[in-house]
């Protein structure tokens, strides 16, 4: 396997990144959030609660998730970016699998909260100034939104469905 640009398509050289190879990197992206919520494994799997765990640990900030950590030799861009809106979607996703309904309910809320005042967006949140980053309006974080609006209803929602198809 060659390496790449990763699923975020980071500006520094191509290197081999965990979500694209599964190896080779020793630096957390919460893509791999992802892997409960695809279907990959159970969110319950002990290395999926130990892996949610040391992301949350490693890349929130004031609550909310950054997709990596940034720094010049990895993306080519000076370290700091906000909070990624749909990284923070996906843990809600993720603590709701893990039965944490609360917590992924309190999350959400905060998450659609920060959205403007006709309900939109933006790519990221910089929780030290309170203001919406990057691409704006951000599909890829309305499409995060509703899919955790889907989960959290508690009904015919998709991660667990896909979890359960995963494990037939």
């Amino acid at each position: 396997m060659q390496p790449d640009a990763g699923m975020w398509e980071v500006r520094g050289p191509p290197r081999h990144f965990t979500y694209s190879k599964s190896y080779g990197s020793e630096e957390l992206d919460a893509s791999l959030l992802l892997i409960p919520i695809t279907g990959f494994l159970p969110a319950t799997d002990p290395r999926v609660t130990a892996t949610v765990a040391a992301i949350q640990l490693d890349l929130t900030v004031d609550g909310l998730m950054q997709r990596y950590r940034t720094h010049e030799s990895v993306d080519g861009l000076p370290a700091g970016e906000g909070a990624f809106l749909a990284c923070s979607f996906w843990l809600v996703d993720n603590l709701r699998l893990q039965g944490r309904a609360q917590e992924a309910r309190a999350l959400f809320d905060r998450l659609v909260g920060l959205a403007n005042d006709v309900g939109l967006l933006a790519e990221e949140y910089d929780p030290a100034t309170g203001r919406l980053l990057g691409n704006f309006p951000q599909a890829f974080s309305h499409v995060a939104l509703v899919n955790s609006a889907l989960n959290l209803c508690g009904r015919d929602n998709p991660a667990e469905q896909r979890a359960e198809k995963r494990a037939a």
